[in-house]
């Protein structure tokens, strides 16, 4: 599966870059690097930025989130429609779980497209295209700040980054593109600086209490309901799963925790069948 390039600071961009042409302007997100390309058998194979994972289960567990969701909207007819063989085309964007921002997770989706690469033009494609592309295959792309601003009248030095569309605060960063595949980043100087996760130091039944709220439990019931699936323990264990995971990851998963991942499931497991039987029962 391709690869992505490494997106340049602006400042290590070359001169040309901000001397000619058009540029399009796009909402850095603070997530994790996803890719994916549809076989021809109809699954979906997945990559982060270093290794591609042929079985869907192997992706680690903050990335479960996302899986799901591109499975689950992908629409797969069109994209056949839409290209001679899909084993050409490799999609890219974030994935949308807890790095440094506390974005609003309730609203922000679980992926968000930023390139696409096509194996029969031997390029990336333009972005312009690249929106509509995601579009027509049932995915989000990333906040577009501007588009076609002429390179001449962008100055990095003074380009206040905007507000982010998914967060009360400035956005990460602007990744900058030209229709000529080059690119380059303007990061926020505050991004990246916050304090790391703390580590979790108490027992497994507390931190499940801590994140297997009833309000938890009742919001996922609910969005389930909403799309006509039925609540069953083991599709809501595991949408509450992924919703605590895409928020927490880096604290339960931090170096010094001690918090037992098996006994943490399985008491968010247990506060699942409870929180099921009062629900059947009307309380």
């Amino acid at each position: 599966m391709e690869e992505y390039p490494a997106i340049p600071s602006v400042d290590a961009a070359p001169n040309s870059f901000f001397e000619e042409g058009h540029l399009w302007l796009l909402e850095k997100i603070d997530g994790a690097h996803l890719r994916f390309q549809l076989q021809q058998s109809g699954l979906v194979c997945f990559g982060d930025r270093n290794q591609v994972y042929d079985d869907p289960d192997d992706v680690p567990d903050p990335y479960q989130h996302v899986v799901r969701h591109v499975r689950a909207n992908l629409d797969r007819e069109a994209l056949r429609n839409a290209v001679d063989d899909v084993e050409d085309v490799v999609f890219f964007g974030e994935a949308t779980h807890r790095q440094t921002i506390d974005y609003d997770w309730d609203r922000i989706p679980s992926f968000l497209g930023f390139d696409v690469w096509s194996a029969d033009a031997g390029t990336f494609r333009p972005p312009d295209a690249v929106q509509a592309i995601f579009d027509g295959i049932g995915l989000e792309s990333v906040n577009v700040f501007e588009r076609e601003r002429r390179a001449r009248d962008f100055d990095p030095d003074s380009y206040a980054i905007p507000q982010s569309a998914w967060d009360d605060g400035p956005a990460a960063g602007v990744v900058i593109r030209d229709k000529r595949g080059r690119r380059a980043k303007l990061v926020h100087p505050d991004a990246g600086r916050a304090d790391g996760p703390a580590p979790v130091d108490v027992p497994a039944e507390e931190l499940a209490a801590r994140y297997a709220t009833r309000d938890r439990l009742e919001k996922i019931a609910s969005r389930l309901e909403d799309d006509r699936r039925p609540v069953t323990f083991e599709t809501l264990y595991e949408r509450v799963l992924e919703d605590i995971l895409r928020e927490a990851h880096r604290r339960l998963g931090h170096g010094e925790s001690s918090v037992e991942m098996d006994e943490f499931r399985s008491e968010v497991g247990a506060l699942t069948r409870a929180f099921l039987e009062d629900r059947s029962n009307g309380t």
